[in-house]
């Protein structure tokens, strides 16, 4: 998920979408203090703590208002680090059902040598804020959190009941919360649908917004292992066949290949879509390789045009594998006995692991690598249908915010939580209103960030969303 500009989001306007949504005008400071404190919570799973972070947010909460009876702070003992939270609002209609608004409080891990800041120190800079977890997912997990404060502190009365769950585990690991929540107390989630991470404002190089993305439809992670076996030996006497030269000769064959482009409805929805913003904005190329690509049959020639444009482009298009680790190799002075590489893979929807296993076996083509399935993460996630009671509130409100900006379903190159709870069918849909690049704020890399200004309109946006849903029923 190219700097950040979009609309500007001073306290006038605050004070005036505010009084729009009946509220009194929100406090950007104590949000700001409560995103401070979960960016610098650290909730890697090497040195940090999901229960840590959970238990300042419940602090929060009960400081609110909140009791007991609706907080539920939960962990395993085998992983006591891995913990999470469920909070609720009741709402005054009991025929209604809930709204579930999910966020996962673990990120990605973060070397403090490689970034040019403290990862786990929020650093406001330019216009954007700097911290591991600004992007992917603390943002909206501050949001959420913060949400169920200022309906408590407004006395919102919801038809439907609101519900939270903030869980540990999306960015894998020992335990992933979410799951453990659908197989073991699926009570206290249970919900009409629930809002996620998967959907954002994407942007052109300008940082102007170009449509706002909602996900009906996720990938499948699995990774895979390259791996080469040798007896190795002296170094002194080198021969050709090298493990580490096997390897590497595997991985080059990798970079060099492509799977084949595949249309689905939530894929041919988006650039459908987006071949009418990008006539509208001055990109006629674009916009009629698109309007090629999603014809029946599809010009596969236009479609590749387009998916060399933009990484995410492509992902959107096609099952996706790539190298991401690399160790070969026990003396500087030794022939290597053992070279592997995890291959990490996002395939697409109604395509087999099995066949993607069988796929780099082939296109690899040397008997000496191993490809190896590792840990199995499950089948595809189910897509949710996008209903009208989804899309209407969220449409209009995106109009009024964003006046011209189109909704456009995206099939996500990427797995979140939401598969297990789609799973078990409580629809999950990702809708975000942050703006995002074409780095992706550079999640799950180095010197991660949101726009300060985009924030504070994100905070607006699912706040006035939620209410809508919630009164809604």
């Amino acid at each position: 998920m190219i700097g950040i500009r979009g609309l500007a989001f001073g306290a006038s306007l605050l004070m005036t979408s505010a009084l729009q949504a009946g509220a009194p005008e929100p406090d950007p400071a104590a949000f700001r203090a409560l995103f401070k404190e979960l960016i610098e919570t650290n909730t890697t799973q090497s040195a940090g703590s999901c229960t840590a972070a959970a238990d300042k947010i419940a602090t929060h909460l009960r400081s609110a208002g909140f009791t007991s009876s609706n907080l539920t702070l939960f962990s395993v003992p085998e992983f006591p680090k891995d913990g999470g939270l469920v909070a609720s609002l009741p709402g005054s209609d009991p025929t209604a059902k809930a709204i579930l608004l999910l966020a996962h409080l673990d990120v990605v891990e973060a070397k403090r040598e490689d970034w040019t800041r403290d990862p786990f120190t929020l650093i406001e800079e330019d216009g954007k804020f700097f911290g591991r977890g600004t992007s992917d997912d603390k943002t909206q997990a501050a949001i959420w959190a913060d949400m169920m404060i200022r309906f408590k502190q407004e006395g919102f009365k919801p038809r439907a009941t609101i519900k939270m769950a903030l869980t540990c585990g999306e960015e894998g690991g020992r335990f992933n919360g979410a799951k453990w929540l659908t197989e073991h107390h699926r009570d206290w989630i249970e919900a009409a649908f629930a809002l996620n991470e998967g959907g954002f404002i994407t942007t052109d190089a300008k940082g102007a917004p170009v449509s706002l993305s909602v996900e009906a439809g996720e990938k499948t992670y699995q990774d895979f292992r390259l791996e080469v076996t040798n007896p190795g030996g002296h170094s002194s006497r080198p021969v050709r066949d090298n493990a580490i030269y096997h390897l590497a000769h595997a991985l080059v064959q990798l970079q060099n290949f492509d799977f084949p482009i595949t249309f689905i409805d939530a894929n041919r929805a988006y650039f459908t879509g987006m071949a009418l913003a990008l006539a509208k904005q001055g990109d006629p190329e674009t916009a009629a390789q698109m309007t090629a690509m999603t014809r029946t049959p599809p010009d596969l020639e236009a479609a590749e045009k387009v998916a060399a444009k933009d990484p995410s482009w492509n992902s959107t298009l096609r099952t996706t594998c790539v190298a991401t680790l690399l160790e070969g190799g026990h003396a500087p002075n030794a022939l290597p006995q053992r070279a592997r590489a995890n291959v990490n893979c996002r395939i697409f929807p109604g395509m087999a692991k099995e066949t993607v296993r069988a796929q780099l076996a082939a296109i690899i083509n040397d008997p000496a690598v191993s490809v190896t399935m590792m840990e199995d993460f499950g089948d595809t996630a189910r897509a949710p249908a996008l209903t009208p009671q989804v899309m209407g509130p969220l449409t209009k409100l995106a109009g009024e915010m964003w006046p011209g900006l189109p909704v456009l379903p995206i099939l996500q190159p990427y797995a979140t939580d939401g598969r297990f709870l789609n799973e078990v069918g409580i629809p999950t849909y990702g809708i975000d209103g942050s703006l995002v690049d074409r780095s992706l704020n550079n999640m799950h890399g180095l010197n991660e960030y949101a726009g300060v200004q985009s924030l504070y309109r994100d905070r607006e946006f699912l706040y006035r969303l939620v209410k809508l849903y919630a009164d809604a029923g």
